[in-house]
């Protein structure tokens, strides 16, 4: 029998206020998320520090579910869980500088894989998985008002041991194309910026390359099934205007809706393929509608 995980009203109710979510969402986790973090305890409890991959694309809510999941298994369980994001290994502007000199001039701009450190990322799964109980790991941040990885002294760290991992980001679990498919360009940014194919053929070998190797160690994928890619515009358009809230609307990492419409064709490529194979390989689907809200979760 699957183990049920609960978690107080008042609870929820202090993390809609902590995060100034919709009331909305009270219901969204006592009729999915809830339930998935009783599958989770369920499905790996018998993993040496299981790691669960969230992918979704911009505004789905990952970081809002990942957080949700880690105050519920905490609570309920005295799990120790560490929230992993992939956005906080970009490589730095130098690196990716030297990446778009080398290689292509869009590789200056961070989100496709290559813009990654998936070194250090790995190198931060397999500290969180070996930490004993006087051992404790700083967890990188990356700030994006500031396009820039920050500065060390200010990461988190987390004590251990660690009971759940959970690594959440848009490209998380996601699969390389064949090269007839990558031939033909998805937008206007690869028809007039890369149309010879270079650079979305080096983020498709680094997708079947080094991010294989972080992939290959999750125990489990949900996926947050947006849906349209229309619908993801609008949100991650919420999401920048958030960012200018709270940090000013002319700090240099903040878009207008013409930069973010432009933003968002460099994720184009591999978020359509997520939303045509990830409802079929991933093992939890959460299926969601225009407005954030979760019209059924399914499992495999």
């Amino acid at each position: 029998m699957q183990t049920e995980v609960r978690l107080s009203d008042s609870a929820i109710a202090g993390f809609i206020h902590s995060h100034q979510l919709p009331s909305a969402f009270h219901r969204l986790a006592a009729d999915h998320y809830l339930p998935l973090a009783s599958w989770i305890v369920s499905r790996c409890s018998s993993a040496a520090t299981p790691l669960l991959g969230i992918n979704g694309a911009q505004g789905t809510g990952k970081s809002t579910l990942a957080e949700f999941l880690k105050l519920a298994l905490e609570s309920a369980y005295q799990w120790r869980v560490a929230v992993v994001s992939i956005d906080d290994f970009y490589l730095t502007k130098a690196e990716r500088r030297r990446l778009a000199h080398d290689v292509h001039p869009l590789l200056a701009t961070r989100g496709v894989p290559g813009t990654h450190d998936t070194g250090m990322l790995l190198q931060c799964l397999d500290e969180l998985g070996a930490l004993g109980p006087s051992g404790r790991c700083r967890l990188p941040r990356f700030d994006k008002a500031e396009d820039e990885r920050s500065d060390r002294s200010t990461w988190p760290e987390i004590a251990g041991p660690v009971d759940l991992i959970i690594l959440e980001g848009w490209c998380v679990g996601s699969v390389a194309e064949d090269d007839a498919t990558l031939a033909k360009p998805v937008n206007r940014l690869e028809r007039e910026q890369d149309a010879d194919a270079t650079w979305r053929r080096f983020a498709n070998e680094r997708l079947q390359s080094d991010y294989v190797a972080v992939f290959t160690r999750i125990d489990a994928l949900v996926f947050l099934q947006a849906p349209s890619f229309g619908a993801i515009y609008r949100w991650r358009l919420e999401q920048e205007r958030q960012l200018a809230a709270v940090t000013s609307a002319t700090a240099p990492g903040v878009m207008s809706a013409r930069q973010v419409a432009d933003f968002i064709q460099i994720y184009e490529r591999i978020t359509r393929n997520n939303l045509a194979l990830l409802p079929a390989s991933a093992d939890v689907v959460l299926e969601l509608d225009e407005n954030h809200g979760c019209l059924a979760s399914r499992y495999d």
